[in-house]
């Protein structure tokens, strides 16, 4: 099985399209993730690269927090889906539904979701995230219950945050989540945050080792379906994912060289 690593676009928003595709090769990165702006040529300089340059393209989707109900949100959720459809990404990420949603709300989305990926031949993963229907392991599980063609986006950094905990009392639900991963955010996160300063500090250790081992059971798992080509974002953040130092504009980490240093870690360490 192969492994590729993607960059996030999130956090190099202000660097031309081009320059951020030589970049990201640059790095060694295969592709990138991105959060597409309502801009053509954007759009047209990414599709180019994933053409000519064999740039892969992972299209996130996210939705701007608005006032409006559950049908209006949907409908903007289905939009969405079906335009990044258009750009023929390898697959799309989606943040989706609300914590706050109805467990029938949230199935409705799933529904939706699993409908486009048949008639728009397209795979949709979905990220674990704090604010949507996976926003916590206990809460998933019964989704992925539900729900057995659910694929994730394994961000487990989101629920050591949520449950103030590194999951000890939720093996069962972490272990359903793994097996209905396919896909990995490889951020860090610890109780009381979803991002630590520096996964590679001394601190940290201890940590950084546990999501590890969450990452391979993952890649096991993938291995023992088949799958033939599996793919990993590093994804630390900008401010205010990454602090900054006390009254400046100045990160105390640098997110590029953080992210350069996960993929780097994870191609040394992961067995394939």
């Amino acid at each position: 099985m192969e492994l590729k690593f993607l960059c996030p676009y999130w956090g190099c928003e202000g660097i031309a399209a081009e320059q951020f595709v030589a970049r990201v090769l640059a790095a060694g990165f295969d592709g990138a993730e991105i959060n597409f702006p309502d801009d053509d040529e954007f759009i047209a300089t990414i599709k180019r690269a994933a053409r000519e340059d064999n740039f892969v393209v992972v299209a996130q989707q996210w939705l701007a927090a608005k006032a409006e109900s559950f049908a209006q949100y949907r409908a903007r959720f289905n939009a969405r889906l079906r335009f990044l459809a258009t750009l023929n990404p390898v697959f799309i990420n989606s943040h989706t539904g609300k914590d706050f949603y109805s467990f029938a709300q949230n199935s409705l989305l799933i529904k939706d979701a699993l409908a486009l990926e048949r008639t728009l031949a397209v795979t949709i993963t979905h990220e674990t995230h704090r604010g949507r229907f996976n926003y916590a392991a206990f809460a998933t599980k019964s989704y992925l219950q539900q729900f057995p063609e659910l694929k994730l986006n394994a961000d487990f950094s989101h629920w050591t945050n949520v449950s103030e905990s590194l999951l000890e009392e939720q093996q069962d639900a972490l272990l359903a989540a793994q097996q209905q991963s396919y896909y990995i955010h490889a951020r860090v996160g610890h109780t009381q945050s979803a991002q630590v300063n520096d996964p590679f500090s001394s601190q940290w250790r201890e940590t950084l080792n546990l999501y590890v081992q969450w990452w391979q059971t993952i890649i096991d798992l993938v291995k023992a379906r088949g799958q033939q080509t599996f793919y990993i974002c590093p994804e630390f953040g900008p401010w205010p994912y990454m602090p900054n130092e006390l009254n400046s504009n100045k990160p105390i980490t640098e997110q590029w060289q953080l992210n350069v240093a996960m993929k780097d870690y994870l191609k040394q360490h992961l067995v394939v």
